[in-house]
């Protein structure tokens, strides 16, 4: 955010959206940047614009617009425990031993797990897999689940998206004779269990500069530092990892991690892997969902991510990780019809439970600067998505919690950039306000206990007041370039196509339209707002998802076939009946200025 902020600064003098976002230019006019990335790529005016608005320099826009793994890639060995890592998992092959792998019920979880598995496979071993039910066991190992393992024959436990902070269960393995490697990715405030390898960017004696990785990224990484170890005791014939890109590539974006350095080029080759439909159960689960036209970012992270993810929030947690490793196409089919009904009962079930999470908000006098709701009727799986909707909607910090079985507040958080949920929810543990809690930056879970829950209400306000007071001064929407529905095109829409993906760290271009006539809005779907924009020239598709019944929505609504209105949003390839269109995904609006 910009300190202080100038008439000039002001993208077409909107200082108070319906959103009540304030317009800001994402680079100054006279910025020399775009020009010479414009001279040393040849690329489109527009998109060296929207590469120098996101640090990119003529120096290195060539890496961004085609990031290569081999350039980027580093030595895994950087990695803290990861040569202890690789002799595991070369022991295990050349012993032919069972191995257990214990993931975590999202997709990180399940492409990891998968990743593994399909690499073990190749090498003729049979991986015994546990995903944990969210509800009756929670997240990350438990006790239970690993005598379970165990008395399948198990002579390895790799721990996968989970296991960093376990000290108890992965202690009780130990103690049972049972090798254990942790390969994780979330935040540590110690060195982990007492395991035979833990390997995690994140943990506190790590250098490598890698903690940008999800946990599929660390698990890819792994089995580099693996096939390199095999490779120097004489094996040949081993997989080949780069086949294996479009699950660290799908992980990669429905983590929702910083895609920058070497993420970058995991979602690149990996979706030009899932292109080619080698992965049967990608295979599948795409034509469920009905995708056309060429795989996107896009695509990972809100098509098929929640299909996958849909298993784990409200039916059998193990389904991705079948999914993503089953090489049969009937049962292939069977899951991704599974899971795309599960996704639409998802959908029903986060729709009245959001909801009903609003109205109690809009209860309050005033918006508080984090929102903490509850209600022992919402289901656990969708707490999450809760969270996430009152935070899209209310640009705060928002918790949503259930009852568990326990008769405990079990919940999760999603954060807005610049404040910390998860150093905030671990300063709550160590407090004893919670009893268990971790996450990351932008998203946390924790349970509190009933007697507990005023405490937790007020210690979070204090905790983040330093962030809050900064991030919620002012809301500022950075603008890329103003456009008119003329310029954008479908070369536009391909010519931005050339920087994707974009995400965490690497935000998608926002566009301002200005004094653009709204000659159609009305609802579409369950709670969408479909709109033709027109610059008197030419008309623009747009869709303001989850807009219905919200001011931005009204607004659209209020002004169709009237006066003029200035908008904003991320233009988008629409692909229909074999035809491709641009599309705007319209975010916010404001009526221009009069008099």
């Amino acid at each position: 955010m910009k300190s202080s902020i100038s008439t000039d600064d002001i993208v077409l003098g909107v200082k108070n959206s319906i959103l009540a976002q304030r317009w800001t230019r994402r680079l100054a006019p006279d910025d020399p940047v775009p020009f010479e990335i414009e001279q040393a790529t040849s690329s489109n005016a527009t998109l060296a614009k929207v590469l120098a608005g996101r640090g990119v320099t003529a120096a290195n826009a060539a890496q961004i617009l085609a990031p290569s793994l081999r350039e980027l890639m580093p030595d895994p060995s950087t990695l803290q425990a990861m040569d202890e890592a690789a002799s595991l998992l070369a022991d295990a092959v050349e012993a032919g031993a069972t191995v257990g792998l214990f993931g975590d019920y999202d997709v990180d979880g399940a492409a990891s797990c998968a990743l593994l598995a399909r690499w073990l496979k190749g090498l003729g071993s049979q991986p015994v897999i546990h995903i944990p039910d969210r509800i009756s066991e929670g997240y990350g190992p438990n006790i239970a689940a690993i005598d379970g393992l165990i008395a399948e024959g198990i002579d390895l436990l790799v721990t996968l998206d989970c296991g960093a902070t376990s000290h108890e269960a992965l202690g009780h393995a130990r103690s049972k004779g049972l090798p254990v490697l942790v390969l994780d990715h979330h935040q540590m405030t110690d060195l982990g269990p007492e395991v035979d390898a833990l390997v995690n960017p994140n943990r506190p004696d790590d250098t490598s500069g890698l903690g940008h990785l999800c946990a599929a990224g660390v698990t890819f990484m792994a089995l580099v530092a693996a096939n390199r170890e095999l490779r120097a005791r004489g094996a040949e014939n081993l997989p080949d990892l780069l086949q294996l890109l479009d699950l660290v590539g799908l992980a990669t974006v429905a983590d929702v991690v910083p895609l920058t350095g070497l993420n970058r080029a995991f979602v690149v080759q990996g979706l030009k892997v899932t292109r080619t439909r080698q992965n049967v159960g990608l295979a599948a689960l795409i034509d469920v969902a009905r995708l056309t036209g060429p795989m996107q970012a896009f695509h990972f992270g809100y098509v098929l991510g929640p299909r996958i993810n849909a298993g784990g929030r409200i039916g059998d947690a193990a389904m991705g990780a079948r999914l993503l490793l089953t090489d049969d196409p009937s049962e292939a089919s069977h899951l991704a019809n599974e899971l795309d009904t599960l996704n639409a009962q998802r959908q029903a079930i986060e729709a009245e439970a959001v909801a009903s999470a609003i109205e109690r908000v809009e209860q309050h006098p005033s918006i508080p600067d984090i929102i903490m709701v509850r209600d022992e009727t919402w289901h656990a799986g969708v707490v999450g998505l809760i969270a996430a909707r009152l935070k899209e909607r209310f640009h705060r910090p928002s918790f949503a919690f259930t009852k568990s079985a326990e008769d405990e507040w079990t919940g999760s958080a999603r954060s807005i950039p610049g404040v910390d949920l998860g150093s905030a929810v671990r300063a709550l543990v160590a407090q004893g306000i919670a009893i268990k809690g971790g996450g990351h930056d932008m998203a946390a879970g924790l349970t509190v206990g009933e007697a507990s829950w005023s405490q937790a209400q007020d210690a979070l306000p204090s905790t983040l007041a330093d962030d809050l007071a900064h991030r919620l001064a002012v809301r500022d929407l950075p603008i890329d370039t103003v456009l008119t529905a003329s310029a954008a095109s479908l070369d536009l829409v391909a010519a931005l196509e050339q920087a994707a993906p974009y995400g965490t760290s690497f935000p998608e271009p926002i566009f301002a339209f200005a004094s653009h006539r709204v000659t159609y809005a009305d609802h579409v779907g369950t709670n969408h707002v479909k709109v033709t924009l027109s610059d008197g020239n030419t008309n623009l598709s747009a869709i303001a998802f989850r807009a219905a019944d919200t001011p931005l929505g009204d607004l659209l609504l209020e002004v169709r076939g009237q006066s003029p209105l200035h908008v904003v949003g991320s233009l988008s390839r629409n692909s229909w009946q074999g035809r491709d269109s641009a599309q705007l995904r319209l975010t916010d609006a404001a009526k221009p200025a009069t008099g």
